[in-house]
């Protein structure tokens, strides 16, 4: 995967912080390379909804915000990109002690990039798939 952006995975590292939403609720990056992105969130009581159950929002904001940050290591600096669409699925009732999401760009456009995300649960050694995102993303010129 091509990235046009030389200082990509600082750029892409300031976006988890400059967020007020996603630093709030405590996702922080992983991996940073062109294309792809991995993020986690440690889970806390705030994440969980009335069932006990990571909530579906925590889980969508994750799969989102993971997928940008992949679409953004292949943009240019005078750039940003917002999402246009989304869909998710949640494939099981999520418990456990952090989220991982891994984003990866499926097509890189001049104007749309297409990312998907896989979400997981962990809980000690065990990982379990939950949420699988489809993310188109609209390339926008940084005004400023």
């Amino acid at each position: 995967m091509t990235m046009r952006n030389p200082d990509y995975q600082q750029a892409t590292t300031a976006i988890f912080s400059a967020a007020p939403f996603i630093s709030d609720l405590g996702i922080e990056p992983l991996t940073i390379t062109p294309g792809r992105v991995e993020a986690r969130l440690l889970i806390l009581p705030r994440h969980l909804q009335q069932d006990g159950f990571i909530h579906a929002g925590v889980q969508a904001t994750l799969a989102d915000h993971t997928a940008g940050a992949a679409a953004f290591t292949v943009i240019g600096a005078d750039q940003l990109v917002l999402t246009s669409g989304f869909s998710i699925n949640l494939l099981l009732a999520a418990r456990g002690s952090e989220l991982r999401a891994c984003a990866e760009v499926v097509k890189a456009g001049a104007r749309l990039v297409i990312a998907e995300t896989s979400v997981y649960a962990i809980s000690g050694d065990d990982e379990k798939l939950v949420a699988r995102a489809m993310v188109t993303l609209a390339v926008l010129p940084r005004s400023g």
